[in-house]
């Protein structure tokens, strides 16, 4: 069974362009890994083709990705899972937001209704710039919850964000919003096994 230090080093074996953020990507992983395994709760946030991210990542960790978990819930069949959350779904409350309140403040009141103390909130932004995300942010940071901040170019405002940094940020090396995209999958797909190996290598 591969182990999560292993998984680590065959991203950065298959993207060598990755070196650089090697240790904050290990960073994440702790993170991650210490608050659930006190039981705390992981949510993402995003916009476009983050918000795919977010929902896609969760997508992973909501049932089996690379080991197989089954559990049963009488002659159900289930699987074993971790509660990542994404912040991008309930589209009524998005909608209903937008339209009575200040749209910049929609994962902001998410996290101050949801999160809590322990729980993780990994903010997905490619610029570092997006205003509802930085939000996000200090308010996470309001509520003592753990922030995982997954960027590019020069990390942006998320990198500088004095009052309220997040406790990791990986930015992507790279400039173009695609680019950075496409080195965002193989960092949270790497994360992915890493944690699911660390929570459920027994598992067949």
């Amino acid at each position: 069974m591969t182990t999560p230090l292993e998984h680590l080093s065959n991203l950065i074996k298959a993207y060598p362009v990755l070196v650089p953020v090697r240790e904050q990507i290990l960073d994440a992983y702790t993170i991650l890994h210490y608050s659930l395994a006190h039981h705390g709760k992981v949510y993402l946030c995003g916009n476009g083709g983050s918000a795919a991210d977010c929902d896609h990542w969760a997508a992973e960790m909501l049932k089996s990705f690379a080991i197989k978990r089954k559990t049963h819930l009488g002659d159900a069949v289930l699987e074993q899972a971790l509660p990542f959350i994404p912040l991008t779904g309930f589209n009524a409350f998005h909608t209903a937001w937008a339209n009575d309140c200040d749209p910049r403040t929609n994962f902001a009141q998410l996290v101050c209704t949801l999160c809590n103390e322990g729980d993780v909130l990994i903010a997905i932004t490619t610029s570092g710039n997006s205003d509802n995300i930085l939000l996000a942010v200090q308010a996470a940071k309001q509520h003592s919850v753990k922030v995982i901040g997954l960027t590019g170019r020069d990390g942006g405002k998320l990198a500088l964000f004095d009052s309220c940094q997040p406790d990791c940020i990986i930015i992507a090396p790279a400039m173009e919003t695609y680019k950075i995209q496409e080195l965002h999958l193989p960092i949270y797909h790497c994360l992915s096994m890493m944690l699911e190996v660390a929570f459920f290598g027994g598992y067949e």
